[in-house]
């Protein structure tokens, strides 16, 4: 199926809402995943809500997926929507505020009616006020006709009713002059071994969308992005949950090591158990515990027995985690710690994005209790930070913190395959090679010139030591109450943190290295703030991005780059946790952007605040 597009455009922003429940992250995935093959380069944005099934046609239980297609390179989901397919009023109300003047609005016209209204707060059918004068708008009766083109399938109503997202997809197929068949496949793929009337009932409904969209042409207006110019090699489209676990993957192969993976199913980092689970044939073992304690705690135990352990959790976890993670850094042995962050505090906002969390991995913890942290900046970064974290835990025998959030954790992006064996390949960990004398006695705290310990795993005969959570005596590890010993072994387990900075690159500037103004990001701000450094850049601004993806300890060129500039404005999305440390550790008196609402920054309000600060 294929036909001539009306306008050529160099980017898209499309939304398709519904209610929760009803496939519209599946119906977006596809759509995102056409674009991809075709092309584009894409960056999706999910959003819904924390109940598995909110209620139905109301606002708090719309869930939302929003696509930017381009053929240039792009780093966001986009600031404004310019396709917006609602499919009942809620959809359109909790939505239309994000739709560019003149945008199209496609409504499924069935589901506008008067108990839809009153559920989403309209007092009359808004498709008959002026609430919508200079919209694009096409009605569509999108259940009525995918329960007609489905007529003759032996499913119930309420079954075929559930296709509509697949009418609405081809739909929008049309509009933007895409194919069907890749879809079909994956319709296939997914439904026929399970249940073959599924994967054809989804089948004729999306292509009956397709030849609705084809007989309405002459009032709807098609599209076609073009493909975009991008790196050769091998893409594939990936989330930061999926990049996650497969770095970590790529760790362990690099080490030797077998994974594991103890863990309590928290919202949003969850998939990353899920998708660890799925490869045991890589030695991997997942643990899914009954708390977030026993999470943590399995996984140090799997530290101690010589695996490359790891735990996931979201900012609630980490709270409960605390004291046990104070307990292996005691130890001082590899141990990941993965925090997807959302809205808090307390449960919060589950599905929604946030950067609260870095004052609690860094500080949140009883005693003088210093961490490696690092963060993720976008989908296809997870993959690598991931990796990091892991080489650096094995390499210098102490937990790392890495931070990501539900923004990168459940956005996609075109992921560019990479040199596993070149850049992947191999880390050195610190197991003793067992290889010790009768005669000599091994000291499991005596260290090397980075103050970091050897590893000795259960079952070396002579490499038998104590462990515990008690201090440790200098070089021995058996138990200390003396205090000069404290001081000391404090001061190591500092030093030892602060040495990480000969082991990570130093901090990359976008754009000159002094100037008038320095923005600071760090974690899932990278592509707004990429985005609004280049095009005010452009513009011959004086401004420079430094994103920071190592936290503690930070590159031995942050401070030097901070007093090159002139001011400093530090954009997060939280009440300003990173400017804290920024003007604690340097006294640079930076100044803060910061937005709190669940949402990632817009690109057009990080320019807004960019420019205000270089007038002043």
């Amino acid at each position: 199926m294929s036909h001539s597009p009306d306008k050529t455009l160099d980017s898209v922003v499309i939304r398709i809402a519904g209610d929760s429940g009803d496939g519209m992250q599946l119906t977006g995935q596809q759509l995102a995943t056409v674009m991809a093959l075709w092309g584009n380069d894409v960056h999706t944005l999910p959003d819904f809500p924390a109940e598995i099934r909110a209620p139905a046609g109301t606002l708090g239980g719309v869930s939302g997926f929003q696509l930017h297609a381009a053929q240039q390179a792009i780093f966001t989901p986009g600031d404004k929507v310019d396709i917006l397919v609602a499919m009942n009023p809620a959809a359109l109300k909790a939505n239309l505020g994000a739709l560019k003047k003149g945008g199209t609005i496609i409504v499924n016209n069935d589901a506008f009616t008067d108990i839809n209204f009153k559920k989403a707060g309209y007092p009359g059918n808004p498709l008959d006020t002026p609430m919508l004068d200079g919209y694009n708008v096409i009605k569509a009766n999108i259940t009525s006709q995918t329960l007609e083109a489905l007529k003759d399938f032996e499913m119930d109503a309420k079954a075929k009713g559930r296709c509509k997202n697949f009418y609405a997809l081809g739909l929008t197929y049309f509009m933007f002059s895409r194919e069907l068949e890749p879809t079909i496949k994956w319709i296939s793929e997914k439904f026929a071994a399970k249940n073959k009337t599924v994967a054809d009932s989804n089948v004729a409904a999306l292509k009956a969308g397709w030849n609705f969209a084809e007989t309405i042409e002459a009032t709807l207006s098609t599209y076609q992005v073009v493909a975009a110019k991008i790196r050769p090699g091998i893409y594939r489209q990936i989330n930061g949950n999926t990049g996650t676990a497969w770095g970590f993957m790529q760790a362990a192969q690099a080490s030797g090591l077998n994974l594991f993976l103890g863990s309590y199913p928290i919202t949003p980092a969850s998939d990353i158990l899920h998708e660890l689970s799925k490869h045991k044939s890589f030695g991997i073992k997942t643990f899914q515990a009954e708390d977030e304690i026993a999470g943590i705690c399995s996984a140090i135990g799997a530290a101690f027995g010589g695996a490359l352990a790891l735990t996931t959790t979201s900012g609630p976890g980490i709270a409960l985690k605390g004291e046990a993670m104070g307990l292996a850094m005691m130890y001082e042995i590899p141990l990941v710690i993965v925090d997807v962050q959302r809205g808090g505090p307390s449960t919060g906002l589950p599905t929604k994005t946030e950067q609260s969390d870095l004052l609690q991995v860094l500080y949140g913890r009883n005693g003088e209790s210093p961490m490696i942290v690092v963060a993720a900046s976008r989908p296809s970064d997870c993959f690598h930070m991931a990796y990091e974290a892991a080489r650096l835990t094995l390499e210098h025998m102490t937990p790392v913190i890495l931070l990501t959030d539900g923004y990168i954790a459940n956005g996609t992006e075109p992921w560019n395959l990479p040199d596993i064996d070149k850049s992947y390949a191999k880390i050195n960990h610190k197991v003793v090679d067992g290889k010790k004398t009768a005669e000599e006695k091994y000291l499991p705290y005596k260290r090397d010139d980075l103050l970091v310990r050897t590893w000795a795993t259960p079952g070396m005969p002579g490499y038998e030591h104590r462990i515990g959570g008690l201090e440790k005596a200098l070089d021995t590890g058996n138990v200390s109450y003396d205090t000069d010993n404290h001081s000391k072994m404090t001061k190591i387990r500092e030093d030892k943190v602060k040495n990480v900075q000969k082991n990570i690159p130093m901090q990359q500037l976008e754009g000159e290295d002094s100037g008038d103004l320095l923005v600071v990001s760090w974690g899932g701000t990278y592509g707004a703030t990429h985005t609004a450094v280049k095009h005010l850049q452009k513009e011959g601004k004086k401004v420079s991005l430094m994103h920071i993806r190592y936290i503690n300890p930070m590159p031995e060129n942050v401070e030097k780059i901070l007093s090159s500039f002139k001011k400093i404005l530090v954009c997060e999305l939280n009440s300003g946790q990173m400017l804290k440390v920024l003007n604690g550790q340097f006294s640079c008196n930076a100044k803060g952007y910061n937005k709190v609402m669940g949402l990632p920054f817009k690109v057009s309000e990080l320019e807004a605040a960019i420019n205000e600060e270089l007038k002043n």
